[in-house]
Order: structure tokens, then C-alpha cells, then sequence
């Protein structure tokens, strides 16, 4: 199934968009998770808002908060030495992720995930980690994302979840094996091919 993409500002989207974006967020997030919460806040002003489309129709969506905005914070507890001197910066948090039901199964979560995973390198850089408050149910979706799990599992409106770091993973410059010991059987090779053939012309004298 192919599936069309778009991310706007809050000011961007029509008054169409929102109702459909907040509907879907009230069927998923409300109704079928038995959840009474206060879905609409005053963080989707300041969000881009990433929305799937199939023939016009939104069928999932996410939201990203940029680092300013974003309250969530990582201690980067589960990084490497060299990203510790960054704990106390903001980062960029991704949340509200939802497929509607009758569109699951189809691997559109992952793409509405790795598309906002790479707008955000894009926009907020590649070495800033990326976080999210995710439903424990959803950890190993989310592990197979690069999210690593941070802290202890805590109650948002009386659902478990737990908070998830994605960084930046180095690249690690391999140091080729054997390669001096290549360039001396190279070098034995050569002067053996070289007695051969003195052998064979003082033969022939």
C-alpha cells in the first residue's frame, strides 16, 4: 500500500486537517485505550505535525516537539562518556505516534517513525538524541528502531510507559587485519620469483 506524507506547523494546517488529526488522536488514544485524559494540550501549538495520508484520508500520524519546546529530558544514562558533557540539553521529543485500526499491520507505524526520525536529524542535527514516552507494550517496536530504554516504568494517565532515548550511533573506522603481514609474503613471493629465475638462466648458460 503506498501511503503519502506531509508535516506542517500548526499554523499550516487547515482547520480540515486539525479535526481529522484530533479525532484520530481522541479514537486511539481515548476510546480505545478506555483512557480519560486531556489529549489536546497546549504543546500542539508549538509541534510539527506529521500526518500519513492514503487517498486523501489521514490514516496515522505523529507529532514532533522541537528541543525548545520539549520538556521530556534524557540523562543519557545509557550513552557513551563523549555525550555526557550534553545531559543538561534539550532534545527533540516525538509523540502522539497512531495508526488507525483498520490501517495496522501493514508496517505504516515504522514508516511514520523512521521518516520523523530522519526529519529530525535533518532539522534539529544528527548528533542530538531523540526521545520519546512510550507504552511498555510498544518497547521492543521501538527497540527495533535504535530506541534504547531510560529509568523506570512510570504512569502517564494510568497507562505504563517508559521513557526512550535514540542516539546517534558512531561510526567505528575498522582497522584492517594483516595487512603488513600481506605486504611481507608479497615481497618473499617476488624474490623467490626472481631466484627462479636466475636458477633457470644459469641453467641455461
Amino acid at each position: 500500500m503506498s501511503f503519502e506524507f506531509s508535516i506542517k506547523t500548526f499554523d499550516e494546517l487547515t482547520s480540515v486537517d486539525l479535526y481529522h488529526i484530533l479525532k484520530a488522536r481522541s479514537q486511539v488514544f481515548v476510546v480505545e485505550q478506555n483512557c480519560a485524559y486531556q489529549d489536546m494540550d497546549e504543546v500542539d501549538f508549538d509541534c510539527l505535525h506529521f500526518i500519513a495520508h492514503q487517498n486523501e484520508s489521514l490514516v496515522g500520524y505523529c507529532r514532533i516537539i522541537p528541543p525548545e519546546f520539549n520538556k521530556m529530558k534524557s540523562n543519557l544514562s545509557v550513552a557513551d562518556s563523549d555525550n555526557k558533557s550534553s545531559a543538561n540539553s534539550s532534545v527533540p521529543a516525538i509523540g502522539r505516534v497512531l495508526v488507525l485500526s483498520e490501517h495496522r499491520g501493514n508496517g505504516l507505524a515504522r514508516q511514520i517513525m523512521t521518516q520523523a526520525i530522519a526529519y529530525c536529524h535533518k532539522k534539529f542535527g544528527k548528533k542530538r538524541p531523540i526521545i520519546i514516552s512510550a507504552q511498555t507494550y510498544l518497547i521492543r517496536f521501538y527497540e527495533s528502531l535504535g530506541f534504547v530504554p531510560e529509568g523506570e516504568f512510570y504512569l502517564e494517565d494510568g497507562i505504563e510507559h517508559v521513557k526512550m532515548v535514540l542516539f546517534m550511533v558512531k561510526k567505528v573506522k575498522v582497522k584492517k587485519q594483516g595487512s603488513s603481514t600481506s605486504n611481507i609474503l608479497s615481497f618473499l613471493l617476488l624474490v623467490l620469483a626472481l631466484l627462479f629465475i636466475a636458477g633457470l638462466v644459469y641453467l641455461m648458460v
